[in-house]
């Protein structure tokens, strides 16, 4: 018996991006309407701006489980972009989020973006993500209770979940993402005998790999989302001052930093790694734009 041929349109896939900002921003621009797309966001004031940017704005709070109870069976894809809540070492807000997606009609795939902060202080060494996690700070332990609770639910509930460990993100137009900031304000560099390995990914490629992860990610796979570049954190800021034409900042040991930087800024400082992206880039197949912030930190510049 012959079957007649549907003639309906297939469905366009339906995505919840949870917390929408600079990069969910750039995730959206890159789809242009071709998803049906619900942005979860805590603040009212951004709905129009959502609206206007292709987004199905929803007003709920992830420390508010009882916001929530719509997110079930709403979406095929979710990307997870909300930080964690800003003290303890549990992250409720993934907790509630999980809680409400475990409800039913479960996404098909979860992306969550975290933090190479989970690594601690790696002494410069070079390494893939099979190296085990050492968090240092409680900022970085609200992580990997994210990471782990979020694989724990793609395990349990058949849910492909992909966590995108990414470093420093810039752009010439992210706020408060790029280095001319803090070259203006004339902040110092450690010296190189004192200076650790930092690792960057442009927020364009950041928003690409995203995407990506959304439709190529492997179950319960853990990926780098970081450049080719093997910098210095003071390299890292001498080159961008080189291509501003500005002067290179001033170095100082690392005994001179306890006075004069924040407990944020000296852990930053204290924490060095190099990060392969081999998975980033035989998995995802993702060609970077900006391979190196060479390219990128000048990108958009008008």
């Amino acid at each position: 018996m012959r079957h007649a041929r549907s003639n309906s349109p297939k469905r366009a896939l339906r995505l919840l991006i949870v917390g929408c900002g600079d990069v969910g921003m750039r995730v959206l621009r890159l789809l242009a309407g071709r998803w049906t797309v619900y942005a979860l966001s805590s603040n009212p004031a951004r709905s129009a701006e959502l609206r206007d940017a292709g987004a199905i704005p929803l007003i709920g709070n992830l420390d508010r489980p009882q916001d929530l109870a719509r997110l079930a069976g709403l979406a095929d894809l979710v990307l997870h972009l909300a930080p964690p809540p800003g003290q303890g070492e549990v992250d409720r807000r993934s907790l509630n989020l999980i809680r409400a997606l475990a409800r039913s009609g479960k996404p098909h795939r979860l992306v969550y973006a975290s933090t190479t902060g989970v690594y601690g202080d790696c002494g410069g060494a070079a390494f893939d993500e099979t190296r085990p996690v050492r968090a240092a700070t409680a900022r970085a332990q609200r992580r990997v209770d994210a990471e782990q609770r979020l694989r724990l639910f793609g395990r349990q509930h058949g849910v492909a979940v992909t966590v995108l460990r990414i470093p420093g993100i810039y752009a010439w137009d992210r706020e408060g993402g790029h280095p001319r900031e803090r070259l203006a304000r004339g902040a110092p560099v450690l010296c190189r005998d004192d200076d650790v390995y930092t690792n960057h990914i442009h927020a364009d490629d950041l928003a690409r790999a995203c995407l990506l992860a959304l439709l190529r990610g492997a179950p319960q796979r853990l990926l780098h989302v970081c450049d080719d570049a093997d910098l210095l954190m003071g390299d890292y800021f001498d080159l961008a001052a080189d291509l501003l034409q500005q002067p290179r900042p001033l170095r100082i040991s690392r005994a001179e930093a306890i006075t004069q930087m924040s407990p944020m800024q000296l852990s930053f400082m204290s924490e060095s790694r190099r990060l392969s992206n081999r998975r980033l880039r035989t998995e995802l197949r993702l060609k970077l734009r900006y391979p190196t912030p060479a390219e990128g930190l000048l990108a958009g510049r008008s």
